[in-house]
């Protein structure tokens, strides 16, 4: 069953703002995390409703994931992403 992705306003504006060869490579860990399930995916604590981020490297993918889509909110360095 194939998701839906859903890009906030706020998270497509981050991704544009890195570097190219980083940006598609986060697309292709995102893409494969998609197809597959893998990729380093951990919950979120004490986040309501759950939430989660995908590692990519230095960067961090934070998202929802609901029945048929997942919602990106937002893609940032690691040093910011929990901020």
């Amino acid at each position: 069953m194939d998701k839906n992705v859903l890009w906030t306003d706020q998270a497509k504006a981050q991704l544009r703002a890195i570097d190219q060869p980083t940006a598609l490579r986060i697309l292709h860990a995102l893409a494969r995390y998609l197809e597959t399930g893998e990729g380093d995916v951990k919950r979120l604590q004490n986040i309501e409703p759950p939430e989660f981020r995908l590692r990519i490297g230095d960067y961090r993918v934070r998202f929802h994931e609901h029945e048929n889509a997942l919602r990106i909110t937002a893609v940032k360095h690691r040093r910011e992403a929990y901020r």
